[in-house]
């Protein structure tokens, strides 16, 4: 039987030693590294590895991205994706698209060594932390596409009237989106509202028709 191979993507260069003598240990064999996603698309189409273990964040290319392109060259690698950010849109996003499985880099280093077997058996593991944040999101109002562009544009400064304007609509609107956001995020103040969009990766919200 021939050993599974891995292909690990991590810009970190002891994060990835870390991960690699993890998988040596579990007899995956790491037939290549990639320090950006750019170079990890590349490998993934090159090694068609068994297991791909993806930072959600490098450079050259969102992790996100990269996860699709991996899905695209080498449908049947199983990917593990590893998160420094708790944004639960992201985190949902990655779920929603079939991650394999999905950990937190602050999770305990035992939780995914012990879930290698399940998912290399075809088994979807969520971290445990992974499994907290997107049970609590899923007991939250989630935010419709416009609350969404008002909370990138409030993000970025903008005062109701210029928000108003920027979209087409009155003040009252904004101002009643805003309450709204607030509510729902449980904010209290602009700053708050700036901090959720930065945790949540929503500053760029605005293009979004």
């Amino acid at each position: 039987m021939t050993s599974p191979t891995a292909v690990i993507a991590d810009d970190h260069a002891m994060i990835r030693q870390g991960i690699a003598q993890i998988l040596n240990s579990a007899g995956i064999k790491v037939v290549a590294e990639a320090t950006n996603g750019l170079e990890a698309v590349a490998m993934i189409r090159n090694h068609q590895p068994t297991l791909l273990t993806l930072d959600i964040a490098m450079p050259y290319s969102r992790g996100i991205e990269v996860f699709g392109e991996a899905r695209r060259w080498s449908p049947e690698t199983r990917i593990i994706v590893f998160s420094g950010m708790t944004s639960k849109g992201l985190l949902s996003e990655l779920a929603t698209a079939g991650a394999d499985a999905i950990f937190l880099k602050r999770e305990e280093i035992g939780a995914f060594t012990a879930a290698i077997p399940g998912i290399l058996a075809g088994q979807t593991v969520l971290g445990p932390g992974v499994e907290d944040i997107l049970a609590l999101a899923a007991t939250q109002e989630q935010l419709t596409a416009r609350e969404r562009q008002i909370l990138s544009l409030v993000a970025q400064g903008l005062a109701n009237r210029d928000i108003a304007e920027r979209l087409g609509v009155s003040a009252k609107t904004v101002d009643n989106h805003r309450t709204n956001l607030m509510r729902k995020v449980q904010a209290h103040s602009v700053a708050e509202l700036i901090a959720y969009a930065v945790r949540e990766g929503l500053m760029d919200a605005n293009r979004e028709t």
